[in-house]
């Protein structure tokens, strides 16, 4: 019997000692770490050279081939054409990720300011127009982001070269009139939105809107902002390609600078930008339409020829695809690069991070600001495990304190 105990007892023990040690070797197979100094000297490193998932720290990746394919002060642009002799209204977008309704409202203040100073110089009778026609064909339709989801939730907004407010309009119930409204006081529910959609039951709901929607709400909201402006708007919106005469065309350029949207990328890990800029990097180094390849095409590209970063994956520009892989001591490289950039970042002390999570995958990647005002890049990769990671961050600054010393 006291055999029988013993014979228990040890194999006991070693079952949990097997348990244990599989679980370490799943801990060490599945997680990369890498500590550097500014100049790219590793002062610690955990597994550097395998590849992981980086998921939405790849958005540095996106951000940093944006910078330099764009540059940090490119704007926007969305064009306007007024044919004088149909009355009809063109727009048409080019990959706008920001066009939010503060700059729907000044675009049609521009356009409409248009309209009556051609009514004031003779060239016509009046401020009015027929159909308000958008023109979509910048992007190839429907383009399906691999690790998107195709839920109607405002996470999984779509893309396109004319997206208003993310394609999502955001209500909320009014007890008042016993019916939803807009939840945004900048950004209009006229009727022909309320007849097509349903909100869930929450008292607010951010809706995406469903395809047809998306492909003329921008024009649906400029009608309403341009009937504001008291032009006179007979027609219906619909789609449509805009003219290929360039005279008298109406060029609005957004507000936002391209280091503004990078910041709200970073900082909102908004996969809806990350994707959007992805694409307009495509169409405009290989020709409109945008397509999903023509935007890997310039990612990958950027990632091995600009960084060297060989063997790299890449599939889509937000970190949404478990088939993204990169090494950690890649990440690192790709954060130097993003040096000149780095209060883009959100910021915890003297910690600029970006964050990624998916299930079972958690990681972090940013710069440890140093006492002697260096910045000290460091990359946290985690997969199919995410112990350890506060232990780690710790262990990391107290690093980059002995390094300072």
């Amino acid at each position: 019997m006291k055999n029988k105990i013993q014979l228990y007892i040890y194999l006991t023990i070693l079952g949990l000692f097997l348990t244990l040690s599989t679980s370490l070797h799943a801990w060490a197979q599945t997680s990369g770490i890498i500590l550097s100094d500014d100049q790219g000297k590793t002062i610690y490193a955990k597994n550097p050279d395998k590849p992981l998932i980086p998921a939405s720290t790849l958005k540095i990746l996106t951000s940093l081939a944006a910078m330099k394919a764009l540059g940090p002060n490119f704007h926007f642009q969305t064009w306007a054409y007024y044919d004088k002799k149909t009355f009809d209204l063109y727009l048409k977008g080019f990959g706008d990720p920001l066009f939010i309704s503060e700059e729907i409202t000044k675009f049609a203040h521009q356009v409409s300011d248009h309209l009556f100073k051609q009514v004031s110089n003779g060239r016509i009778s009046s401020a009015a127009v027929r159909n308000i026609i958008v023109d979509q064909t910048y992007f190839t339709p429907k383009i399906t982001i691999p690790g998107a989801g195709s839920s109607t939730n405002p996470y999984d907004a779509t893309n396109g070269s004319m997206c208003a407010n993310f394609n999502t309009i955001f209500l909320k119930w009014d007890n008042r009139s016993r019916q939803f409204i807009s939840a945004e006081k900048q950004t209009p529910f006229p009727d022909i939105l309320a007849q097509q959609i349903t909100p869930g039951s929450k008292n607010t709901d951010r809706i995406l809107l469903s395809y047809d929607l998306r492909q003329i709400y921008p024009g649906i909201l400029m009608h309403y902002f341009l009937n504001k402006s008291g032009v006179k708007i007979t027609g219906t919106v619909r789609q449509g390609l805009f003219p290929e005469s360039d005279k008298e065309r109406i060029v609005y350029t957004s507000a936002f600078s391209l280091t503004d949207i990078v910041k709200k990328l970073l900082k909102f890990s908004n996969n809806f930008i990350a994707n959007q800029l992805m694409l307009t990097m495509g169409a405009r180094a290989f020709g409109p339409p945008a397509t999903l390849e023509k935007g890997l095409d310039v990612l990958n590209k950027f990632a091995e020829e600009t960084l060297d970063l060989k063997g790299i994956a890449i599939v889509e520009g937000s970190g949404l695809s478990r088939r993204n892989h990169m090494t950690p001591a890649q990440m690192r490289d790709m954060l130097i690069a993003f040096m000149p950039w780095y209060e883009l970042l959100r910021r915890d002390g003297n910690e600029f991070y970006k964050t990624g999570t998916l299930s079972d995958v958690r990681s972090r990647a940013g710069f440890i600001r140093g006492k002697d005002n260096r910045l000290y890049p460091f990359v946290i990769m985690l997969n199919q495990t995410s112990k350890g990671y506060e232990a780690i961050r710790r262990m990391l600054h107290e690093k980059v304190s002995k390094a300072c010393e």
